[in-house]
């Protein structure tokens, strides 16, 4: 897969794709990631990307320009998911992550100032947002995506890791975990775990998996509910 990312601010991407599973990821060439300053492409002599919006209004917009240059500027830009992270956009989940992860080259940009000329959406193919409540930017929400993505990549977790029992990948949240030591300051491991016993903890893990997410999210359980009906 290769990932290509339109910010203002390359230096809050780069620091952190170097890093844990995304960093070995790259180094291993499993998937490529390309930063682009897209305020290199503004034909403004300051290389100034926004101004004052028509019909007046606080803050300053994004302007279309800069980001059509940019993102003709890049190689296989027609074939490419070309996805805009904005609070208006579709709200994100596990299944989109997983759809996503199969594309062969997606492009992202991140916006700023008080919003995008409109304009702009006619170039990207899709909107995503990470939840109900406005960044200062695109970058932040551009590396939830980035590294929820990568990491269903086949190859890209240790083979020992699993993303199939995570919370979302069947529409229930994950069932809890322990480890070492069995007993601390009074709380003990469930002895199920301690058994050995391959089904009962199985079982086990199932049903607590059912019981939280019926307790924290009713919403996502009303949902496993009605697809347990289903003939």
């Amino acid at each position: 897969m290769k990932i290509t990312v339109l910010t203002l601010f390359p230096d809050m991407i780069t620091p952190v794709i170097g890093q844990s599973i995304i960093g070995r990821a790259r180094y291993e060439n499993k998937i490529q990631i390309d930063v682009i300053d897209y305020r290199a492409y503004s034909l403004n002599k300051h290389q100034k990307v926004d101004d004052a919006p028509y019909g007046g209004g606080a803050g300053m917009v994004l302007q279309v320009e800069p980001v059509v240059r940019a993102l003709r500027a890049i190689e296989g830009h027609e074939k490419a998911l070309k996805i805009l992270m904005t609070p208006q956009g579709e709200p994100y989940s596990q299944p989109r992550a997983q759809a996503l992860s199969k594309a062969d080259h997606l492009i992202i940009l991140c916006g700023h100032y008080e919003g995008f000329d409109e304009r702009i959406r006619a170039y990207f193919d899709t909107e995503i947002s990470i939840g109900d409540y406005v960044l200062t930017g695109g970058e932040v929400a551009a590396l939830v995506l980035i590294d929820s993505t990568i990491r269903l990549i086949p190859g890209v977790l240790n083979k020992d890791a699993s993303h199939e029992e995570d919370s979302f990948s069947d529409g229930l949240l994950e069932y809890p975990h322990y480890t070492r030591p069995p007993t601390f300051e009074g709380q003990s491991v469930p002895e199920v775990l301690l058994s050995g016993h391959h089904q009962a903890i199985a079982s086990y893990r199932r049903a607590e998996s059912i019981k939280r997410t019926r307790k924290r999210r009713p919403d996502l359980y009303e949902s496993y509910v009605k697809r347990q009906k289903k003939p």
